[in-house]
């Protein structure tokens, strides 16, 4: 299914190579049925030949995975911002928990660990999405790959998904530490409990 779903909808950057049959069909799938414009951004494993990285692209958003009560929800925010948990737990009425990127690999089988796409609705999870990413008009995105993007529009992302919306994240200090609201990479967060 994966690269043969891929049609004239989607745009490859300039910058960038060719389609990664590592990004999960069930994604390509999902935007393509949907009739959505997208653009797969691609960034090379390795530094370029100055040694320097890409600058993050505008519009870019992170995910996390949160135990609410006996569910898991995905959350989707900035990524200069970070969760804030004890936000999330009044805005839902129940304790939550971050969980760690070990804890959920299985969750998502055909995603690298720390790319998660923000399509909880793929993997049957609720989505919930902070609402200072409806400022973003076209939102960037892991596209389940270490190398990989998405840039989509918000508001086709906001008819896919249909996620739930609510102030749950605050920006990060810069140049601060990994954070728990940070991306679940490498499962190096620290899990937490929190109550209202």
């Amino acid at each position: 299914m994966g690269a043969a779903n891929i049609n004239c909808r989607y745009a490859m950057s300039n910058r960038f190579s060719n389609y990664n049959a590592q990004i999960p069909a069930r994604l390509t799938t999902c935007l393509n049925d949907s009739g959505a414009r997208y653009e797969i951004l691609h960034e090379p494993s390795e530094p370029s030949t100055n040694n320097q990285r890409f600058p993050a692209p505008a519009g870019l958003v992170r995910t996390a995975v949160v135990r609410a009560g006996k569910q898991r929800v995905l959350l989707v925010f900035p990524s200069q911002y970070r969760v804030d948990l004890k936000r999330f737990a009044r805005l839902i009425g129940m304790p939550v928990s971050l969980e760690v990127a070990d804890d959920v690999k299985w969750l998502f089988p055909d995603c690298a660990l720390g790319a998660i796409p923000p399509f909880g609705n793929l993997y049957g999870l609720s989505t919930y999405v902070d609402l200072s990413v409806a400022r973003i008009e076209e939102m960037v995105f892991s596209a389940g790959t270490s190398t990989d993007s998405i840039r989509l529009a918000y508001l086709t992302y906001t008819e896919i998904v249909k996620p739930f919306f609510g102030l749950f994240s605050i920006r990060a200090p810069r140049g601060s530490a990994p954070d728990v609201g940070q991306r679940l990479a490498g499962g190096k967060a620290l899990k937490r409990d929190l109550t209202r």
